[in-house]
């Protein structure tokens, strides 16, 4: 059979399409990274160890920090346990106040007793809302001076462009964004490196799922953490999520691997999809940053427990007051070529 030209073009055609088509099928695909510029407001990669900017894009942009809020509530109750000013079995009595606080929550109930720990437990892992509401009034008698310590906690640690008016980073009644918690990436990288390095922060943030109630209730509320990034990337063990619509959708990260230690932070990506695929790649991008041989991370001996001591000397360079030096954006790395990604991250479920 004899075909003219026209013809046998357009069947060559169809069958390079076809063929491309099949190729394409065949290979194995993993989700396209987003675009840095419409994936999040501002973020930073952070050396655990040595506290050296490893990658930055807009980390000095100003935002709301949402439920990430928590980890300072955090740090100002380690500080406040390793004082001996409370105790991990402190009971804390639940108010009329700390049960309406609203949005994520264990659905604490007025009269309830928690101690400390539990209350922790569920305010890292549930994000929950009412059990900061609780921990901070009773750490410190009220809210509103519990709200001095974060803020003066924020001072000490150089974190210069943050203000915060909540334990737990829910919006102002107004919904005005101005009059809410903030804060930027390299500000949050800060407080990160402080909890990695002085807290045992890892033991409440590692946990995929935990049981919140008994034995003061007959069921449990099954708390599931909020990051995806848990038992799917390599080495990550921490540390928070956060959302509100102000804020849009933000985490913290951090991972460990062979040793050496990187925080990632990502503020303001428009879903929890695309947050977690860039944080994923820029877990990735730390890795590959590190410079070899460089300072392995150990965390001091605090870090353990507030109420343990350790004989073991950290290697890493301890945190200062000063803010984390920002590196020229020329020297950003190229991504890992190898990966620790193993995962498809599910649906957008749950705010927190």
């Amino acid at each position: 059979m004899i075909f003219s030209r026209p013809v046998l073009a357009a069947t060559v055609a169809a069958l390079l399409t076809v063929s491309a088509f099949g190729a394409t099928r065949a290979k194995p695909t993993r989700p396209a990274s987003p675009d840095s510029a419409t994936a999040y407001k501002g973020a930073i990669i952070l050396d655990a160890a040595t506290g050296n900017v490893l990658y930055e894009d807009r980390a000095d942009v100003v935002s709301p920090p949402a439920s990430m809020t928590k980890l300072m509530t955090f740090a100002v109750l380690h500080d406040l346990i390793a004082q001996g000013r409370i105790k991990l079995d402190t009971p804390v009595t639940v108010t009329a106040a700390d049960s309406k606080i609203g949005g994520t929550q264990v659905w604490l109930k007025e009269k309830e007793i928690f101690p400390v720990e539990e209350l922790l437990y569920a305010m890292m892992i549930q994000s929950a809302n009412d059990a900061a509401h609780a921990l901070a009034r009773t750490a410190a008698g009220s809210v509103d001076a519990f709200v001095e310590m974060m803020n003066a906690k924020a001072q000490e640690l150089g974190m210069t462009h943050t203000t915060f008016r909540t334990p737990h980073g829910l919006p102002p009644a107004t919904r005005r964004v101005a009059e809410g918690d903030l804060t930027t990436p390299r500000d949050f990288a800060l407080l990160c490196r402080h909890l990695v390095y002085q807290t045992d922060v890892i033991k409440y943030t590692s946990v995929k799922t935990r049981n919140f109630g008994p034995p003061v209730r007959a069921t449990a509320v099954v708390m599931n953490n909020h990051d995806h990034l848990l038992n799917h990337i390599d080495g990550v063990d921490g540390l928070k999520t956060g959302f509100t619509n102000g804020a849009g959708f933000c985490l913290s990260t951090t991972a460990l691997r062979h040793g050496r230690r990187v925080i990632v932070v990502v503020m303001g990506s428009p879903d929890s999809k695309t947050r977690d695929l860039k944080v994923s790649e820029l877990v990735e991008r730390g890795f590959a940053a590190l410079p070899v041989g460089g300072a392995p991370f150990a965390a001091s001996a605090s870090a353990s427990s507030p109420t343990t001591t350790s004989a073991a000397a950290p290697t890493a360079t301890p945190p200062t007051d000063s803010p984390v030096s920002a590196a020229p954006k020329s020297a950003a790395p190229k991504a890992a070529t190898g990966s620790g990604i193993n995962f498809s991250i599910p649906p957008a479920k749950k705010k927190s």
